[in-house]
């Protein structure tokens, strides 16, 4: 296949869907990693399709949604400082803070700009060099090489006027976090593919081997999805544990050489807090001590700020995979994307959007669970 729409060819889903059914004896329970995914395999109704037998776990990869709530209220303190020009991705504008958003900052008066790239916040501060600029750079592995080589460029440079709120989290910690918890379910996994773009697969096969749990590269697109699910079908009812790429028009093993260079000078692994989940050792990045000169916490004198979440809010529940976002009392109630308590509702790409948005709060608990 060559076009994007021939990735949503209802025959070819068919076909898919049959080897799945054909394939399936006992029951599963694979959690896909990114959100994604997630939004892909609710708004398709995939799961629905899906033979009985399999569950389909929604697991932590929606970058806003593991973005800590301290953090959230470091940017918003950071923005709320006069003289700051402080810019980000549309999606962290609406994402509450213990007290606020960065939509109530603007409107108070803050300088708070949506950016489309760190480079364009780079270019922002070259223009304002009277003005401290700020980027607020979150996310998984996918995202971290174009913030990366902003501060790369900043020092090169030399534009003093600029700096990072890095927030970054790594993937394969958060796996093994999960698998060590008393409480997980997972038998397998989907892995993210753009990830993997960056990252390869060389750290996966580790894990696979000491879990014992399969774990497919996968895309987006239906097809993407159906044919990681029949892939990690069979190596469960196989018995095997192995990695495969089911996403080879993206994904090579080795990654993306440059971009795992610049990750390796300017970020260093650190340990990170996700939210709803806690920390969890060496699985972010941090300035390395070449750029920590650029490390926004610092500048601004924000990096010992704690806060507390929400007590009606089970989105680190949902992030783990232990609930279904409909099996949150205040889902659909007290939380909806108008009024969202937790990042998994404000995010594009948080499993509560995806179940509000596409109405699985009108379904009765057993067939959302399907």
């Amino acid at each position: 296949m060559k076009y994007l729409d021939e990735f949503s060819d209802p025959e070819l889903a068919k076909n898919l869907l049959d080897q799945i059914h054909a394939a399936t004896n006992r029951r599963w329970a694979i959690m896909e990693v990114c959100g994604g995914q997630t939004h892909s395999i609710i708004r398709h109704g995939i799961d629905q399709l899906l033979p009985d037998e399999i569950e389909m776990i929604h697991g932590p990869g929606c970058p806003v949604c593991v973005t800590p709530l301290e953090v959230i209220d470091k940017a918003l303190e950071i923005a709320a400082t006069p003289g700051v020009i402080f810019c980000s991705f549309g999606d962290m504008l609406r994402v509450p803070g213990s007290e606020r958003d960065l939509f109530r900052v603007k409107s108070e008066g803050g300088d708070v700009r949506v950016v489309y790239s760190p480079l364009d916040a780079l270019t922002v501060a070259k223009e304002n060099p009277d003005r401290q600029v700020v980027f607020f750079g979150i996310g998984f592995e996918t995202t971290a090489p174009a913030n990366a080589m902003t501060v790369y460029q900043a020092k090169k440079l030399g534009i003093e006027n600029f700096s990072l709120l890095v927030s970054h989290v790594l993937v394969p910690p958060a796996i093994a976090a999960i698998m060590e918890s008393p409480t997980c379910r997972v038998q397998a996994f989907l892995a993210a593919g753009h990830v993997c773009s960056v990252m390869g697969t060389a750290e996966y096969p580790p894990l696979a081997e000491k879990y014992r749990v399969p774990m497919v590269v996968t895309g987006f697109e239906p097809l993407d999805i159906l044919e990681g699910i029949r892939r990690t079908v069979v190596q469960l009812e196989q018995g095997r544990h192995e990695v495969e790429n089911a996403y080879p028009r993206a994904v090579r093993a080795e990654g993306n050489p440059a971009a795992k260079t610049m990750l390796a000078d300017v970020f260093e692994v650190t340990d990170r807090a996700w939210r709803g989940i806690g920390v969890i050792p060496r699985s972010g990045w941090r300035l390395s001590p070449r750029y920590r000169h650029y490390d926004a916490e610092q500048r601004f004198s924000v990096d010992d700020l704690r806060t507390e979440e929400s007590a009606i809010c089970r989105s680190g529940e949902v992030l783990q995979g232990l609930i279904k976002p409909h099996e949150c009392a205040a889902f659909g109630k007290q939380c909806t994307p108008r009024n969202p308590l937790g990042a998994t509702m404000v995010s594009s790409e948080g499993a509560c959007a995806a179940y509000y948005l596409y109405r699985r709060l009108d379904l009765p608990a057993e067939v959302a669970h399907a």
